[in-house]
């Protein structure tokens, strides 16, 4: 029910009617264009995935995923912001998302769902790999890259040691995130 009174919002603030009000709708109405909407709902529609406990069906399933959430989200915060190449954007949020998902892992096993199409030590290194070169060759702004901040430690962590997946231990301690933060705003 709550993802379908958000793709309805969403529909609402793209078709420019007056959206219903609630506090975030309205926030979103004030900056969302069409196009912004309508991506923003596709990442609603992906989300479905997560109320059902169906596998993902391959890779391609599992990559229209990481698009249609952490892949629609930052490009549309990027394109709003000015950015202009959305290869680029999609590349770099690809690898944020993969990097948050394999940090979600031990949850979504703990309800018994099958999070990973190739589970496999060998699978785990492989997607964190490719997540890790997209991640490189992408782009968005500063302001929205750092969302990403601990993708590249998360990624290489998993790549290193891919039983850190399962395990939930892929986080950096509070001080070592912070360090990361502060890391990432002054380089970028």
């Amino acid at each position: 029910m709550r993802l379908q009174w958000w793709a309805d919002a969403l529909e609402e603030i793209g078709g420019g009617v007056p959206a219903r009000k609630h506090e975030v709708v309205d926030a979103l109405a004030e900056i969302l264009d069409a196009q912004g909407a309508l991506t923003l709902s596709k990442l609603v529609a992906a989300r479905r995935w997560d109320i059902y406990s169906d596998a993902f069906e391959d890779q391609s399933h599992f990559d229209e995923y990481i698009d249609g959430t952490t892949g629609g989200l930052l490009w549309t915060a990027a394109r709003l912001m000015g950015a202009e190449d959305e290869p680029a954007g999609r590349d770099y949020a690809h690898g944020v998302g993969v990097a948050n998902f394999m940090r979600a892992i031990p949850e979504l096993e703990s309800r018994g769902r099958k999070p990973l199409v190739d589970g496999t030590s060998d699978g785990v290194r492989e997607l964190a790999g490719e997540a890790l070169v997209r991640l490189a060759r992408g782009a968005l702004p500063k302001d929205v890259a750092l969302a990403g901040f601990l993708a590249k430690t998360t990624l290489k962590r998993a790549i290193a040691d891919p039983q850190r997946v399962v395990h939930g231990a892929l986080e950096l301690s509070p001080l070592g995130q912070t360090l990361q933060l502060m890391k990432a705003s002054l380089l970028s």
